[in-house]
């Protein structure tokens, strides 16, 4: 009996990484988006071997703040690929009031499910995003898993400072 437990629970668990991704990825197409359709061998239809990558900057103009949806911000904005660069920009903590951010990157699903920040690892500090921001480079065509973990990680606990990308790969021709 805890043996089919183990697997019903471990069937969700990869069922939903699989959505999760799948939604991360919402607007990738061949046959339009952010594709350049010239010099194809293969039916006019890769994108362009020129482009070596992207800057995105997180959340578009509304930066990385508290209350704004970035997983949805994410399913928008992809897809992601190999050697594109995520840009984090925030307020520095101010000595007046409000709230520091920064950002982790968590190990695996389990971890960005529950916000569990006790292997993750810190990638900018409240201080990196301001000005120009902190660059993130997407070196591998793995997930990776960011959410802010401020205030022992609450901002990620309301499911709004956190968001997953998979990069693909660029096409070789």
């Amino acid at each position: 009996m805890a043996l089919a437990n183990a697997q019903v629970f471990l069937f969700l668990v990869v069922f939903s990484f699989m959505f999760v991704l799948s939604m991360a990825n919402f607007n990738y197409t061949w046959a339009g988006g952010k594709w350049n359709k010239t010099n194809c061998p293969y039916g006019n239809n890769h994108p362009n071997a020129t482009q070596t990558s992207n800057k995105f900057n997180v959340g578009g103009s509304e930066n990385w703040h508290y209350g704004f949806d970035y997983m949805d911000w994410a399913r928008k904005n992809g897809p992601f690929f190999v050697n594109d660069t995520l840009v984090f920009k925030y307020d520095p903590p101010n000595p007046n009031g409000g709230f520091p951010h920064s950002v982790y990157l968590l190990p695996n699903y389990w971890s960005f499910m529950k916000c569990d920040f006790r292997r993750a690892k810190r990638i900018a500090n409240p201080n990196q995003g301001a000005g120009k921001g902190f660059e993130f480079v997407l070196k591998k065509s793995e997930p990776y898993f960011f959410a802010c973990g401020e205030h022992g990680g609450i901002h990620c606990n309301n499911g709004t400072m956190k968001f997953v990308v998979m990069p693909l790969k660029r096409w070789p021709f």
